[in-house]
């Protein structure tokens, strides 16, 4: 019983950030815009570099990249919750009803990781150069979201007995 209890406020805390995490950047839409900007510009990468080129400057499009981002983050945490909360209500059922009952949990924790691997260490990091930038490398930052949420996600799905 504390081992799924365990799962299941871990998943609750992950969807708490991702809640924090989408609040954010809805309630201060123009700030955190400043990085997608930036970092999608390539403006702030090493002068000398060779991948200039695959610069995002189209407003348009940084807005709908940033939208994007907004969307998986907000996805991740409601996901995430409706997984906690159906853990939480399988918690003294059998093995089988507590594994169906992850499925939004899992679900919610790989979104998670797709949202800060593909989207920040990824195309964000690798890609636009982000690691480049003394301001706005937020790589560090997106390695720890990522080893946070694949624990979580590791420990979740791990066999639970009755």
């Amino acid at each position: 019983m504390m081992i799924r209890l365990s799962k299941t406020v871990m998943v609750a805390a992950i969807a708490f950030f991702a809640t924090l995490v989408g609040f954010g950047n809805v309630t201060d839409y123009g700030t955190n815009f400043a990085f997608v900007n930036h970092v999608l510009a390539m403006d702030t990468v090493f002068p000398d570099t060779t991948i200039r080129y695959r610069a995002i400057t189209s407003p348009a499009l940084q807005h709908a990249a940033y939208l994007l981002i907004i969307a998986a983050e907000i996805g991740t945490a409601i996901l995430c919750w409706i997984g906690a909360f159906r853990m939480f209500a399988a918690l003294r059922q059998d093995a089988v009803a507590f594994r169906g009952a992850k499925t939004f949990a899992v679900a919610g924790l790989t979104l998670g990781f797709l949202v800060w691997q593909v989207g920040f260490m990824s195309l964000g990091g690798e890609w636009f150069g982000m690691w480049m930038s003394q301001q706005w490398n937020g790589v560090p930052s997106a390695f720890r979201f990522i080893v946070t949420i694949l624990g979580v996600l590791i420990y979740v799905v791990l066999p639970d007995e009755d």
